[in-house]
């Protein structure tokens, strides 16, 4: 059995942003072009009038401020409403590879690595742009990497689920190194027309490399243990599962997009995830006082500060349990390694920290590392 290491890490950030106000200017533009249209039907009570949202709603219920998307002018557009995404030749890298490859390299830099040394590219991610080719298959071609590749979903647990599944097989002693890559184009499976959704979503991809733990000289996280648990749920469900509405504007079946039920979500999800991690660090003996920082899936900030509490005994002090909601929204998969990548470099060497995803399933995935 070999240990395993977290070497590297990447983040891939599109360039345009969506700020909160102006996310709501082209909603509400959206809310009353429906009401306007659809004026003598709502009068007759046979349609509902869309309400209108506000800045202040959103940062209340989410703690999201801005989110950043891979097109902005289909998202703003009030007639549209969803990004413009145009199907690409098959020539052509596929728009999951393309920000894919960007983290990758980011991470193969940030290990000192060349990609002709990794064994194993995994794509976990919630929604995949095709159901084959894999996307992970396009991914290994492209970075020039070895070994084999494929896809892996489990929604906003696709990135702990692909790092235990990698650590697993390092572990076994079948591969050597590994990249688990994070694509999630978030802004094309959430349905933008909807108040109660329409500000949660951002796009981003990550990447992070593990590999044997051994005779690493530069700074490094120790996976010490990973735990993964799923329990069946329709709370959060995407019955398209692809991008095809970015650029097939026909498809307008609402149960073909995000949909949610909130509140059974809130209910359910939390005392699952705090329990799941209370029992992982107990059958591992860490202790709340030996945890350094709370790395947890970005989806909401209060799911966070709840969490938090119920983990460490107490409210998290500054830095504890990092937040990137405000800057990205929830990025799906993505959001517990932005957090990681951008709040680990000041742990100092044997630091215990937890890294922890949740999502639709229901599914949990949690790794321990300590600073090495």
């Amino acid at each position: 059995m070999h240990n395993v290491a977290i070497t590297g890490t990447g983040v891939f950030t599109p360039s345009e942003t969506i700020t909160n106000d102006e996310l709501v200017a082209s909603f509400n533009a959206y809310a009353d072009l429906y009401n306007a249209e659809n004026a003598a039907q709502i009068a007759a009570g046979e349609l509902e009038a869309k309400p209108q949202s506000s800045a202040d709603f959103i940062f209340a219920a989410s703690g999201i401020e801005r989110r950043y998307v891979l097109n902005k002018s289909g998202v703003l557009d009030p007639t549209r409403m969803f990004p413009k995404l145009a199907q690409r030749d098959d020539e052509t890298p596929g728009y999951m590879a393309e920000i894919g490859v960007d983290a990758c390299k980011k991470a193969l830099d940030s290990a000192g690595l060349d990609a002709s040394q990794i064994d194993l590219v995994i794509c976990a991610a919630s929604n995949m742009e095709r159901a084959y080719p894999a996307i992970a298959v396009e991914i290994q071609a492209l970075l020039g990497a070895n070994g084999f590749a494929f896809d892996m979903n489990v929604a906003c647990s696709s990135a702990t689920f692909g790092i235990q599944t990698a650590s697993d097989m390092i572990k076994s002693g079948s591969i050597g190194r590994a990249i688990v890559v994070n694509p999630e184009i978030c802004s094309a499976h959430l349905e933008w027309r909807d108040r109660d959704c329409h500000f949660i979503f951002g796009d981003v991809a990550t990447a992070t490399i593990l590999e044997r733990d051994e005779d690493l000289i530069a700074p490094h996280f120790k996976v010490k243990s990973t735990r993964c648990a799923t329990q069946f749920s329709n709370n959060i469900r995407n019955n398209n599962g692809y991008l095809r509405r970015t650029h097939d504007a026909t498809v307008d079946r609402r149960d073909m997009q995000f949909m949610q039920n909130g509140r059974k979500v809130f209910k359910e999800v939390l005392p699952l995830v705090s329990k799941h991690i209370a029992d992982h660090m107990e059958a591992e003996g860490v202790q709340a006082s030996d945890l350094k920082r709370l790395w947890l899936h970005q989806a909401n900030k209060s799911m966070n500060d709840y969490i938090g509490k119920r983990v460490l005994g107490r409210d998290p002090e500054g830095g504890e349990q990092p937040n990137i909601l405000q800057d990205y929204a929830n990025t799906s998969s993505a959001g517990s390694i932005i957090a990681f990548a951008q709040n680990s470099a000041d742990l100092n060497k044997g630091d215990t920290g937890l890294i922890c995803a949740f999502g639709a399933g229901y599914s949990v995935g949690s790794v321990i590392v300590e600073k090495g």
